[in-house]
């Protein structure tokens, strides 16, 4: 039978391949930093989504090492039967303190949590109205409901607006967007999102993957940046990116919300909880954010200095603030030839093109991370600058 299958199977890969989106793995030696070893060659890293430098921080990595020591290696279960231990409890009420809610659920994954939220709230006679942009774990959860789906253009306001209006009839409504979208680095509206959803009577939900750790005042993400915290209803995030970058999910939200997902939500009740090194390690990283904003500041630094630098050598910046940085070329076999050139040049980054971004919209996607020195930013912008003008 796998004979036929395997044929099918190896004409798409083809497809894929032919079409110049295959996307290969290169495996790094050692651990997640500003420089990586790839294939026997140390590359500066503008690829990853360490914002704040905290994947190999030697005060998490230490926590970690006490996490195993003191509460073991696994949990073997899943949270209501035996896989809550303290310290899970602990960091949920810490997570909840810094975001400012009423409670948090944790997930394995931020595309777990955003996996749970859809199916457990949401039924026939409800409505979800999500932006067209939105991650795919988002996606992915929406399609798990029975509701009723509306989509909007991307930070478009009239066009939600025109949603809001189709869907008023239903029970209940949730406008849905990222805080932060990741290929574009481009911070949705919140606070006339907010405006909307008052008028209209719909709850707001934020996925805040990209952002809390490191955006607002304080870190707390585009919520505090928006001026709109109170606001929003339900927050998700991942530990996977500023809070560590080891992995794990959440949903912070209003009590009666985090209540039913803890008897609903199936990513959460038939899912192994946390292990125990990653709780301990989020821990320290929440308590690294809450003492200092010197991460934060660095972050911002490092962001306006490559911009400020690729912009003067004359290179198509989408505009913004954030660490997510998308350099334009338009064209995907440009854009690829580009990013092996860089690699050459000791630059290690990830070409976007169709279907990932809009056909004619590739890019490379550079991330800052508060962990790059000056010296390594103006490589990176110098090897840029070398790249082009060899393709």
């Amino acid at each position: 039978m796998y004979g036929s299958v395997k044929d099918q199977l190896r004409a798409e890969l083809d497809e894929i391949d032919a079409a110049g989106l295959t996307k290969r793995e290169r495996g790094i030696l050692g651990p997640q930093s500003s420089e990586v070893s790839v294939a026997g060659h140390d590359v500066l890293n503008f690829c990853a989504n360490n914002y704040l430098g905290l994947a190999n921080d030697p005060r998490i990595v230490a926590a970690a090492h006490r996490g195993l020591d003191e509460w073991g290696y696994g949990m073997a279960s899943v949270r209501f039967i035996c896989g809550t231990q303290e310290q899970h409890l602990e960091l949920e009420r810490r997570v909840s303190e810094f975001l400012g809610y009423d409670d948090t659920i944790l997930f394995s994954s931020c595309f777990d949590a955003n996996g749970g939220v859809f199916e457990t709230l949401f039924g026939p006679d409800d409505a979800i109205i999500s932006d067209e942009l939105n991650h795919a774990s988002i996606i992915d959860g929406i399609r798990l409901s029975k509701a009723r789906r509306y989509r909007y253009k991307n930070r478009d306001l009239a066009d939600l607006e025109v949603q809001l209006a189709a869907a008023s009839d239903a029970r209940r409504r949730v406008i849905v967007t990222d805080g932060v979208f990741s290929m574009d680095g481009y911070i949705a509206p919140l606070a006339e999102i907010c405006d909307l959803a008052d008028r209209y009577g719909a709850l707001v939900f934020v996925d805040d993957s990209h952002a809390v750790g490191f955006v607002g005042a304080n870190g707390r993400g585009t919520p505090e940046l928006c001026g709109v915290e109170g606001r929003v209803d339900i927050t998700t995030g991942t530990f996977g990116k500023a809070l560590g970058g080891a992995s794990g999910g959440y949903v912070s939200a209003r009590q009666e919300i985090v209540d039913l997902l803890r008897q609903r939500a199936r990513p959460y009740l038939f899912s192994n909880t946390l292990a125990p090194a990653i709780v301990a390690g989020t821990l320290e990283a929440l308590s690294l954010l809450e003492s200092s904003g010197d991460l934060r500041e660095r972050l911002n630094a490092n962001a306006a200095l490559f911009r400020s630098l690729m912009t003067e050598a004359a290179f198509d910046l989408l505009p913004g603030e954030h660490a997510i940085v998308p350099v334009m070329f338009g064209d995907a076999v440009v854009t690829g030839r580009v990013a092996e050139e860089l690699q050459k040049r000791g630059v290690y980054v990830t070409a976007f093109s169709f279907p990932v971004v809009p056909r004619g919209a590739a890019r490379i996607r550079v991330q800052l991370s508060a962990a790059h020195s000056e010296d390594e930013i103006r490589r990176c912008v110098a090897a840029f600058v070398e790249a082009r003008a060899a393709v």
